[in-house]
């Protein structure tokens, strides 16, 4: 069941939220309460006066720990002070010209301070009473994200079984990532070495996804990179590798990195060929129609 949460702020961040990735942010003080939102929670957004109300409402999709300003008050004195991020999807918000006009007034949602769970009939009352549900904000957020380069063909005569090396593999991934709309690219750098291939959303966020390939060699190396990866930002790891890795990697998992063991996905190698081929072969038919 999907819980409802209010989060309060002024017109001037949501204005940012909306235009950077639809992203709020908590203090490390409610840890409590952002270590319970769930993907598929209802988000309301509610502006402080000027506006006074909610102006629309939305999504979970993940949360994720930032370590880069992104508010004006941020950029303004150079430190993150909402570190404690949640992604969302739109569901409705009123253009910014009608906030003060539109935006729905309740006495349920007394005292409107903060970031609060509601109760859930409330919660489902007032997104029936705040609007439709298609996403009309005037000027919605165009991913800044460049164009699948095709700079990697998969051969569709060859087995996906094939050996394919580690730096073509790094090119399946960020191909896919950018079919999906994904900022997505090789050797990001962090403070413990390289990730081999990271997708975030937006130009200002930490990975929302992060790969390591391991093709043999050191497992326990790339494990460590994930885990520092998912400490740090509570990104989506994935460990990219052949078929005859899973049992080293699941040892290991159930191990030494017990501790991700619930969050870490193993990708077979063969299998994220042919998602690559798949996902192609279906963007060059939407352009060759014209959609």
């Amino acid at each position: 069941m999907s819980n409802y949460w209010l989060a309060v702020g002024s017109r001037r961040n949501w204005e940012t939220a909306l235009a950077h990735g639809n992203i709020w942010g908590l203090k490390d003080t409610q840890r409590h309460m952002w270590e319970r939102i769930q993907k598929g929670d209802v988000l309301l957004f509610y502006s402080t006066r000027p506006v006074g109300g909610i102006i629309g409402h939305g999504v979970v999709q993940t949360t994720f720990r930032q370590n880069r300003p992104l508010w004006p008050d941020e950029r303004r004195k150079g430190t993150v002070i909402w570190p404690l991020r949640i992604e969302f999807d739109v569901l409705f918000c009123w253009p910014p010209d009608r906030w003060v006009m539109d935006r729905l007034v309740s006495s349920d949602i007394w005292p409107r301070a903060g970031f609060q769970m509601l109760n859930a009939d409330i919660g489902n009352s007032l997104v029936s009473l705040v609007g439709g549900s298609q996403y009309i904000l005037e000027a919605p957020r165009i991913p800044s994200v460049a164009e699948p380069s095709a700079g990697y063909e998969v051969d569709p005569a060859k087995p996906d079984s094939a050996a394919v090396s580690h730096s073509d593999m790094k090119k399946i991934l960020v191909e896919i990532g950018r079919l999906q709309k994904f900022i997505a690219e090789e050797e990001y750098a962090f403070d413990i070495g390289r990730l081999d291939v990271v997708w975030r959303r937006v130009e200002l966020s930490v990975p929302t996804y992060v790969f390591e390939i391991q093709l043999g060699g050191d497992i326990y190396h790339a494990l460590a990179k994930l885990k520092h990866a998912f400490d740090l930002w509570n990104s989506q790891i994935f460990i990219v590798a052949p078929d005859e890795q899973r049992s080293k990697v699941g040892a290991l998992l159930s191990g030494t990195f017990h501790e991700i063991d619930d969050h870490a996905t193993f990708l077979e190698t063969g299998k994220m060929q042919e998602l690559y081929r798949r996902k192609r072969a279906y963007y060059d038919l939407e352009r060759e129609l014209g959609i």
